[in-house]
C-alpha cells in the first residue's frame, strides 16, 4: 500500500495556521465567538494566528478585537474603510503567515472544519479543501432563502465558467504558498471573491478537495440578502469575462 507523504511541519517559532475571518459590524457575537475559537485552536498545539478584517465597520466591532487582543495574543486586526467582504478577504490572506490559511465566517467559527482540512493538508491530499453546504453528506440548516440562493449561484458558475463542484463560498483552508499568485490574480472582491479563489485554483491544477460540513445560522446577515443581488449579478458578469479572457 502506497505511503501518504506528509508536507514539513512549522518550527515551534514559526505560524502553522492562519485564520482569515471578514467581519461587517458585528460586535453582538464577536468576543463570544473569538474566544471560543481561540480557546479551541489553542487545544490543536500549533502555532496559530486568528486575522480579523473588519471592512466598513461602524460599531464597536475594531474596538472589542483590540481590547481581547489585551489577553490573546493571537489575534489581529486589519481595517478597510469601507463594507467589501472579498477585498478584507484577499487582504487578510495575502497578510496571513501560516503555512496553511484558513478562511472563516464569525457566525460559524468552525474548528472541526479546520482540523479535517489541516489532516489532507498535512498529509499533501490536496492543496485545497472547500466546506461544502451542498454536497451529500452536508447539512444545510440556514433559512431556505439562503440554501436556494447558494444553488442558484452553484449552477450559474457551471454553466458560465465549468465550475464542477458543489460550493465556493465560506469555509475552506489552503496551503498558502501555491495560492499566492492565485489570490493576486483575481479580478472580483465583494462576494463573489471566494468563487474566483476556488474557480481559479482549480484551472490552475491545483488540487481542491471538497468536504461536507454543517451550517446553522446564527443571526441575520449583516447585510440582506436581496441587497446583494445586483451586485452579484454584475460581479458574476466580471467573473465570466475575466476567465474567458483567460482562455485566450
Amino acid at each position: 500500500m502506497a505511503t501518504r507523504r506528509k508536507r514539513p511541519r512549522s518550527t515551534t517559532s514559526e505560524i502553522d495556521l492562519s485564520l482569515v475571518i471578514p467581519v461587517f459590524n458585528e460586535e453582538a457575537i464577536l468576543e463570544h465567538q473569538l474566544r471560543r475559537l481561540v480557546g479551541e485552536l489553542r487545544e490543536l498545539r500549533r502555532p496559530f494566528e486568528v486575522i480579523v478584517a473588519a471592512n466598513g465597520c461602524r460599531d464597536q466591532t475594531v474596538a472589542v478585537v483590540r481590547e481581547l487582543m489585551r489577553d490573546f495574543p493571537e489575534l489581529a486586526v486589519l481595517e478597510l474603510p469601507e463594507p467589501n467582504y472579498g477585498a478584507a478577504l484577499k487582504i487578510g490572506i495575502l497578510s496571513a503567515r501560516g503555512r496553511v490559511v484558513g478562511c472563516d465566517e464569525i457566525d460559524l467559527c468552525d474548528v472541526d472544519f479546520h482540523k479535517r482540512a489541516l489532516r489532507r493538508l498535512d498529509h499533501d491530499e490536496c492543496d485545497m479543501v472547500v466546506g461544502s453546504k451542498a454536497m451529500p453528506g452536508a447539512r444545510d440548516r440556514r433559512p431556505l432563502t439562503r440554501r436556494a440562493a447558494t444553488k442558484v449561484i452553484t449552477k450559474l458558475l457551471w454553466l458560465s465558467t465549468g465550475f464542477r463542484g458543489t460550493d465556493t463560498h465560506g469555509l475552506k483552508a489552503f496551503v498558502r504558498a501555491p495560492l499566492v499568485s492565485v489570490v493576486q490574480s483575481c479580478v472580483v472582491d465583494k462576494d463573489l471573491f471566494a468563487s474566483e479563489l476556488v474557480i481559479r485554483a482549480a484551472r490552475a491544477g491545483l488540487r481542491v478537495h471538497e468536504i461536507p460540513i454543517e451550517v446553522e445560522e446564527q443571526r441575520s446577515p449583516p447585510i440582506a440578502l436581496v441587497r446583494r443581488v445586483p451586485r452579484v449579478a454584475r460581479d458574476l458578469v466580471r467573473l465570466v469575462a475575466a476567465i474567458r479572457l483567460d482562455r485566450r
